[in-house]
């Protein structure tokens, strides 16, 4: 299975789970998602999906990643953890694969504080996923009851990761004041974006034409030939200014026990490697308030003017 190297370690933990292999393969070096042509040139005839990544809410080219999949015959799931509310070409991401993974992880655009939803694009994967999401069961207990019977099947060997009701709850609460949470993050975005559009210290994250970025982070880049400092070193430095920003995330692909099991090693996919000793995240949420996002401008710049070259 084809994925990015620059995400979370749920994302291949997946893969491995179902018994097969990860293949790492190199990022756009704006959007720093899937680079659909590293993508055509990694299938081989033993590949069977391609698992992008929406990282930080940005919206992976994927029309390119659909139609690629559709010639060759793959499965196409989306890890859309970062990306609710995100959109390409005019398209609610969720709506392209066969299967899309939404996260509601308290820290989430969204939160039911743990959980998640997957999008099915048919009827039978639904069931499917509705089954093995609990225990393998031919029909969960409220079905069982509206149905008014008490029998079921155990048609696979299943898992216990079902949304509870309360947690449900919460998430029809936030869900109805999510457009607002959106507003919010895309202001704050825009400031970042206004504040430091004239240094060449940095690399911002820019919405690709015709997509529409979800904001969950706001991911820069910082070129380490315009600083006397390290990206680490920068974090370090904001923080001593009261800024937690943030790494996200370390390559998967280096990761120790990638390494171990699978002989990866660096040199693999140079673009995402060489994001990977720049990028840096900035708060970005909504109940941050026009103090906040100008400490976390003050901050920023105040160190890019002492460190710059």
């Amino acid at each position: 299975m084809i994925t990015t190297p620059l995400t979370f370690a749920a994302t291949a933990n997946v893969i491995v789970h179902r018994g097969a292999r990860p293949r790492f393969v190199d990022v756009d070096p704006l959007t720093l998602t899937l680079d659909p042509a590293a993508v055509a040139r990694a299938i081989t005839r033993r590949t069977r999906a391609i698992l992008p990544v929406h990282l930080a809410g940005q919206p992976c080219d994927m029309r390119a990643l659909r139609d690629l999949a559709r010639r060759r015959g793959l499965v196409l799931i989306e890890d859309a953890a970062h990306a609710l509310g995100a959109r390409d070409r005019g398209r609610p991401i969720g709506s392209w694969g066969d299967a899309t993974v939404f996260s509601f992880h308290a820290v989430k655009n969204l939160t039911t504080a743990e959980g998640g939803l997957v999008a099915c694009r048919t009827p039978a994967l639904a069931r499917r996923v509705r089954q093995l999401a609990f225990h393998g069961l031919s029909q969960d207990a409220w079905a069982r009851w509206q149905l008014g019977r008490w029998r079921y099947a155990v048609v696979a060997a299943g898992y216990k990761a079902n949304l509870t009701d309360v947690q449900a709850a919460i998430g029809v609460a936030q869900l109805q004041r999510f457009a607002t949470f959106q507003r919010r993050r895309r202001q704050i975005a825009a400031r970042y974006q206004q504040a430091f559009a004239r240094s060449d210290a940095v690399i911002l994250p820019r919405e690709r034409p015709g997509s529409r970025h979800a904001w969950h982070i706001f991911l820069m880049q910082l070129r380490p030939e315009r600083l006397r400092i390290s990206r680490d070193g920068f974090l370090l430095g904001l923080a001593a200014e009261g800024i937690h920003a943030n790494l996200h995330h370390p390559l998967l692909h280096l990761q120790p026990y990638y390494r171990r099991m699978f002989g990866f090693r660096p040199g693999m996919c140079p673009v995402a490697e060489r994001a990977g000793t720049r990028v840096m995240s900035l708060p970005v949420y909504p109940l941050m308030t026009d103090g906040d996002v100008r400490d976390v401008i003050d901050a920023v710049m105040k160190l890019l003017r002492y460190y710059g070259r």
